[in-house]
C-alpha cells in the first residue's frame, strides 16, 4: 500500500466517523412511543422496563466510548481529578439545563480530545518530516492537543452555565413579581408556578416547567423547589426558595414574601451593577486615553503645524 492510499484510508475513516456522528445527533422526527415515555418511571418494578432503558444505543460517541473505555477510562478518572470534578461537572450541567449526565459529558470530552489530537496531527507530521523540532516535542504535540480539546469542552460548558445563570438572575425579579400578583389574585403557589411556566419563555420559565412536571410525577412541592435551588445554586434564588418553603410550613402570606424577595433581588441587582461599573472604571479609561485623547490632540495641533509649515 502506498502512502497516498494509507492517507486516503485514514481520512476516509475520519470522514465516515464525522458523518456518522452528525447523523447520530440529528433529532428524530415524530413522537416517541408510549413504552419509551413510560419505561424510565418503571425501572424499579419492571425488568422489561429496565431492559428497555438499558438497551444499546446507536450513538456513535457512546459506541466509541465503550470501545475505548478500557484504555482511556483511567485517563479520564485522572482528568476528573486534575480538572473539574464529577460534582462540578454535574453542577454545571444542571445550571446549563442540559439533559446530559456526567458519563455522557465525559464521552463528549473524549470526542473533543480526539478532535484536538486530529487537529495537531498534520502539523506534527509536517514538523517531524522537516525536522524543525526535536522528536520529543513532536511526540508531545498530540498530548497537548488532547488536553486542549478536553479543556475547551469544559470551558464551553462553564461559559454556557454562567450565561444561563445570568439570564435566570435577570429574569428572577420579574418572575417573582408575576408570582406575587398571581397569588394576590387568589391562585395557589403551584397554579402560579404553572402559569409562569405556560406564559413565560425564558430560562426561569423552563425551570418552573420542570418543577411543575416533578410535582405532577409525585414529588412534593418543597422537595421540587429544593432541587431547583440545588441545581441552579444562585444565591438570590436559594434565598427566595428558603423564604418560600418557610412560609409554606408556617402558613405565612406567600404574596408578601415573594414581593419582598422581588424588591430585594432588584436592589441587589442595582448594587451589583454599580460595583461592576466601579471595577471597570479603569478599563473604561483605556479608549479615552489611548484613542479619544490622541485624536483630540491631533485635531488641535496638526492644523497649526500645517499652517506654520506652509508659511515658512
Amino acid at each position: 500500500m502506498t502512502a497516498a492510499a494509507a492517507w486516503s484510508v485514514v481520512f476516509g475513516a475520519a470522514l465516515g466517523f464525522g458523518l456518522w456522528t452528525l447523523g447520530g445527533i440529528v433529532p428524530r422526527i415524530g413522537v416517541r412511543r408510549l413504552g419509551e415515555r413510560v419505561a424510565p418511571y418503571l425501572v424499579d418494578v419492571s425488568d422489561e422496563a429496565r431492559a428497555w432503558v438499558d438497551r444499546p444505543s446507536g450513538d456513535p460517541v457512546a459506541l466509541v466510548w465503550g470501545l475505548l473505555r478500557p484504555v482511556f477510562g483511567r485517563f479520564f478518572d485522572l482528568l476528573s481529578v486534575l480538572l473539574a470534578s464529577n460534582h462540578t461537572v454535574s453542577l454545571r450541567l444542571g445550571q446549563r439545563g442540559a439533559s446530559l449526565e456526567v458519563p455522557s459529558f465525559r464521552r463528549r470530552q473524549l470526542l473533543w480530545a480526539v478532535v484536538g489530537i486530529a487537529t495537531v496531527t498534520v502539523p506534527a507530521v509536517a514538523t517531524a518530516v522537516s525536522g524543525a523540532l526535536p522528536p520529543f516535542l513532536v511526540a508531545m504535540l498530540p498530548i497537548v492537543g488532547a488536553i486542549v480539546g478536553a479543556l475547551a469542552c469544559e470551558w464551553e460548558l462553564a461559559q454556557g452555565a454562567k450565561r444561563r445563570v445570568a439570564r435566570i438572575e435577570a429574569e428572577l425579579p420579574t418572575a417573582l413579581g408575576f408570582l406575587s400578583l398571581s397569588l394576590s389574585a387568589g391562585e395557589g403557589i403551584l397554579d402560579a408556578l404553572r402559569r409562569v411556566a405556560q406564559v413565560g419563555s425564558g430560562e426561569f420559565s423552563a425551570e418552573c416547567r420542570r418543577v411543575t412536571a416533578d410535582v405532577g410525577s409525585g414529588v412534593p412541592l418543597a422537595r421540587a423547589l429544593s432541587d431547583l435551588s440545588d441545581r441552579i445554586t444562585l444565591p438570590a434564588l436559594s434565598r427566595t426558595i428558603e423564604q418560600l418553603t418557610g412560609a409554606l410550613e408556617r402558613g405565612s402570606p406567600l404574596a408578601e414574601t415573594l414581593r419582598a424577595q422581588s424588591a430585594d433581588v432588584r436592589v441587589e441587582g442595582k448594587r451589583r451593577l454599580l460595583e461592576s461599573a466601579g471595577r471597570k472604571e479603569v478599563a473604561m479609561l483605556v479608549p479615552l486615553v489611548f484613542l479619544i485623547l490622541p485624536l483630540s490632540v491631533a485635531f488641535a495641533i496638526l492644523p497649526g503645524l500645517m499652517v506654520l509649515r506652509a508659511g515658512f
